[in-house]
């Protein structure tokens, strides 16, 4: 209402300007300067209260969906499935960092002067291998018609609220000082990201969308940063994939995803299984999610390598990202990730399935366009 009284004074101002009447203009102009400081008051209101409400949004969790299993915490989550079967050989299966550093493939050592824990040196074999399950991940996903992205590997705190809880991003996220910046833990951040304030025609969903970046996490209140271990790191690389899509699809698309991560593994002979996060395993914006484990020979258990999660409408809703319906309705889409691949992890599934006798690792054929070799060897000298 006072903006529409003011744009109506600017036009009465203009009028007896050019009728020249003096006093009726100044009247106007006063009149218009005592609307425009009530106006300036409100409006910074306005944006008060709506911070206001934002922040309040922002502590209130997803509702999960009707099929997530209820449980206190991951103790009780749910295994749906084994994809491949898992063997333990009948020779020792050595630790994957003890391995690494018998084939010259990692140094430990100096990445702990440079850096401190959690930290490595790839080198030689190692490090090319490390670079091909990343490439093979990448170009599976470009085969099954996902757009390859490289994105920004810093984001504003703006988009950081919009994609992860507070908690999360206190325990996960490096902040750049002095800047509004924080070095992403995942390319899905960026990735979503991208799309703050966008409308979206239906016709564009679904988005589909395979990411790499480096993850650099500070994993404070996580278990086993290692001095010498490949498991839990503040560095790690990852293939992501991302899809954003209408309300209506978004549980096919999960199904799909978990498969294409299931099909990834499978391809480098590492048994999988999918485990169902229960409720008390789930973060605050997932509405559902499983993780993708792979066997560990060593341990005789599986482990994690991957997560999907469905996050219905809550990180569109947090960054306003909408689609235009056929209705002519504006509507949120729904955002689903997941990890293709992440390396170094990968590599300890790799190296623990395809390892011999003699500690030598038979490379899978699918990586042998992207190594240029077949096995690495221990270092004899």
């Amino acid at each position: 209402m006072l903006r529409a009284q003011r744009n109506k004074l600017s036009e009465e101002v203009n009028k007896e300007k050019k009728a020249g009447d003096k006093k009726k203009e100044e009247k106007c102009i006063k009149t218009a300067k005592e609307v425009s400081q009530k106006l300036i008051i409100l409006e910074e209101k306005e944006k008060e209260l709506e911070n206001e409400i934002k922040s309040i949004m922002y502590q209130i969790p997803n509702i999960i969906h009707k099929s997530v299993p209820i449980g206190k915490d991951s103790s009780e989550n749910v295994e749906i499935k084994r994809i491949g079967e898992p063997k333990v050989p009948d020779f020792e299966i050595l630790h994957s960092a003890k391995l690494a550093e018998k084939i010259r493939g990692v140094d430990f050592d100096s990445a702990r002067e440079t850096s401190g824990a959690g930290f490595y040196f790839l080198r030689g074999k190692l490090a090319i291998l490390h670079s091909a399950v990343l490439a093979f991940a990448r170009d599976f996903m470009i085969a099954n018609d996902f757009e390859y992205f490289v994105p920004p590997f810093m984001i504003r705190k703006e988009v950081v609220d919009g994609v992860m809880s507070f908690a999360e991003m206190n325990n996960m996220m490096y902040k750049i000082e002095n800047e509004d910046l924080y070095l992403i833990g995942t390319s899905e951040h960026s990735m979503i990201g991208r799309f703050i304030n966008k409308i979206l025609n239906k016709n564009e969903l679904p988005i589909k969308i395979t990411s790499y970046s480096p993850c650099l996490r500070k994993e404070i209140g996580a278990h086993g940063i290692e001095e010498k271990g490949f498991y839990r790191l503040h560095q790690f690389e990852k293939q992501e994939m991302i899809v954003i899509c209408v309300p209506e699809d978004s549980y096919n698309w999960y199904d799909k995803m978990a498969n294409f991560t299931v099909e990834v593994f499978r391809a480098l002979n590492v048994p999988v299984r999918i485990l169902e996060c229960c409720s008390g395993d789930l973060a605050d914006l997932k509405a559902k999610s499983c993780d993708i484990e792979a066997w560990s020979p060593r341990q005789k258990k599986y482990y994690e390598v991957g997560s999907l999660s469905n996050m219905e409408e809550a990180q569109a809703r947090r960054l306003n990202i909408r689609y235009l319906d056929n209705d002519g309705k504006l509507k949120f889409v729904h955002t689903l990730n997941n990890t293709v691949l992440a390396s170094p992890r990968a590599l300890i599934a790799l190296m623990e399935n395809n390892q011999e006798k003699d500690y030598s690792i038979n490379i899978p054929k699918v990586l042998w366009k992207y190594t240029g070799f077949k096995k690495i060897e221990i270092d004899k000298s």
